[in-house]
């Protein structure tokens, strides 16, 4: 394995847990998620070198991430009915009924309100950083992030959700 090779193993170790996670945020399915960690540590890997000379490989890997997840969205034959989840991952302990509850009102939002919300508000990135990832103006980011808290209020029935805007 040369020198390059061992470099992404090592950088793929590290970053395919964050990334998935992720993925489970935007797709609301830890299978589909692994797929879409896959896709892009596969596309990483075919463009390694010249991505590893970037300041920040991880938002490069994120800006991928958020493309395979988007272009999934777009493929109508890609609808799949998911019958069983299983949770890998422990809920907090502290009020996880609450934490059940919002993901899966975040299933029942747009594609693309819910990944602005998770880049927004779960990896807490900045507007232009959300806007840069996503291609899209921060005005737009803006308007979209209100937009999906807004949904998500209206799902839980309540105005008074403790999501800051």
């Amino acid at each position: 394995m040369s020198d390059v090779d061992a470099e992404f193993v090592e950088y793929a170790r590290a970053a395919a847990p964050k990334l998935r996670r992720t993925a489970y945020l935007l797709c609301h399915d830890w299978h589909l998620a692994q797929d879409f960690t896959q896709t892009t540590l596969a596309k990483l890997f075919v463009s390694w070198r010249r991505i590893q000379r970037r300041d920040s490989p991880d938002a490069y890997a994120r800006k991928v991430l958020l493309r395979v997840f988007l272009d999934h969205q777009r493929r109508s034959s890609s609808r799949e009915l998911v019958v069983a989840r299983i949770a890998e991952t422990e809920a907090p302990a502290d009020q996880p009924e609450l934490r059940l509850t919002l993901l899966e009102a975040m299933g029942h939002i747009s594609a693309r309100d819910r990944a602005v919300l998770v880049l927004r508000y779960w990896e807490d990135q900045s507007v232009d950083t959300v806007a840069d990832l996503l291609g899209i103006s921060a005005g737009t980011v803006k308007s979209q992030s209100a937009r999906g808290l807004s949904r998500l209020r209206r799902l839980l029935g309540t105005t008074e959700l403790a999501l800051r805007d």
